[in-house]
């Protein structure tokens, strides 16, 4: 995996694991009951798809109970024999009647992303168009859902000049 690719790669897991997990709070108590259900330590494996030759990579989530009705989590994946560490917060806007995600990274990505609640299932989605160091566009997608007592980080890269797509997915378990 070339070094552009593997820092997209990166940046999208990144994005993708802060992305899950930060919000305004004064929660009510099933929202901050669905939250801290996800409290724990997770580890999950995924594979890159659309490369020259497909890489494995493994990862680990802590997600421990914040102040103020927020929930906080760190994350580490090993990929291509680099780490990759992620850290932020989830929480449920009252105010904005939602949930909503930060995150950064030590690839230096930071984002925010807002969660969609169907049932028990809450799906944040965060698109983005980057550059990489070659000063190329580079849209970056991802979409992370908590159900069923459960966490899967699916994510996409695309380098619009030569149009080649990453894709991957990554379930964790307890």
């Amino acid at each position: 995996m070339t070094k552009t690719v593997f820092r997209a790669v990166a940046a999208t897991m990144a994005l993708s694991l802060a992305t899950a997990f930060s919000a305004p709070a004064l929660a009510g108590p099933a929202e901050m009951a669905l939250l801290e259900s996800y409290v724990g330590e997770w580890r999950g494996e995924g594979v890159t798809r659309g490369t020259e030759k497909p890489e494995s990579f493994r990862c680990r989530l802590t997600i421990s109970k914040g102040n103020q009705a927020r929930i906080n989590y760190a994350g580490r994946c090993s990929l291509a024999n680099m780490n990759l560490s992620v850290s932020g917060t989830i929480l449920y806007s009252d105010q904005n009647r939602r949930y909503e995600a930060a995150m950064s990274s030590n690839a230096g990505f930071t984002g925010i992303a807002v969660g969609r609640q169907q049932g028990d299932r809450i799906r944040f989605d965060l698109a983005e168009k980057q550059r990489d160091r070659g000063g190329n566009d580079v849209r970056i997608g991802s979409a992370i859902s908590l159900a069923n007592s459960g966490i899967t980080v699916d994510f996409e890269v695309e380098f619009n000049n030569s149009g080649q797509v990453i894709t991957s997915s990554v379930p964790f378990g307890r």
